[in-house]
């Protein structure tokens, strides 16, 4: 069940028709509070969720949604400006899509987003190194005894960088293997999703989680712990 969350109907339209030709069911609210309600009672697969609505926008509903829950979220943004696309990212988003948007491309962003979270084949092993241990198969996070709440974004980057912990990725390779290589992402969203895991490792206890090698990419870091 895909809920989507726009205050334009006739999006919200062209949402519907799309993901239902898919093959996917789908839900509507009009409004941002609306939206927070129906997350709730039918914990959908995923929330496509308009940035730009009145009364309560999709940033805040984002921001609401991830203090009690991962479901994974895809902003659809009608600015210009990357801004609002980073603070949603950082705010614990999935994925953006820009307006006016395609509706092969907006459903193929909510297939790759739910191939990751719910159907893809990954390695059933947990993953350490120091503190931390990743089980990108239950989508688990732990710094110590700790859970650390991640997005599905966060999960990938996480488990690409932890897999070859020695190996230096550069950020390009890194959008690459988490987008795939057809997607025009910024050096800016990389930052975003690198930024908020960063926070949430250093906020467990793991500051040296991620380390950058200037002028190269992304490792792991020692996880030593603070």
């Amino acid at each position: 069940m895909i809920l989507v969350a726009d205050d334009d109907a006739q999006i919200r339209a062209v949402v519907r028709i799309g993901l239902t030709q898919a093959g996917f069911g789908v839900a509507e609210a009009p409004d941002g509070r609306a939206a927070l309600e129906k997350a709730e009672s039918l914990r959908p697969d995923l929330i496509v969720l308009d940035i730009g609505m009145p009364e309560m926008d999709g940033l805040e509903v984002c921001r609401t949604l991830r203090k009690t829950s991962q479901v994974p979220i895809l902003f659809l943004t009608a600015h210009v400006d990357e801004i609002d696309r980073v603070v949603g990212l950082e705010l614990g988003a999935d994925d953006y899509v820009a307006k006016p948007f395609s509706p092969r491309e907006l459903v193929a962003r909510v297939r790759a987003i739910l191939k990751r979270t719910q159907g893809a084949v990954v390695a059933q092993t947990v993953l350490r190194r120091g503190i931390l241990s990743v089980d990108p198969a239950r989508h688990l996070c732990h710094v110590g005894d700790d859970t650390v709440l991640l997005t599905a974004r966060e999960m990938d980057l996480l488990e690409r960088l932890i897999a070859r912990p020695d190996h230096v990725m550069s950020r390009p390779q890194l959008v690459d293997a988490i987008y795939g290589t057809n997607v025009n992402v910024s050096d800016r969203t990389m930052d975003s999703h690198l930024r908020n895991l960063r926070g949430k490792l250093g906020q467990a206890g793991c500051p040296d989680a991620i380390e950058t090698v200037h002028g190269v990419g992304i490792r792991m870091g020692a996880c030593r712990g603070a």
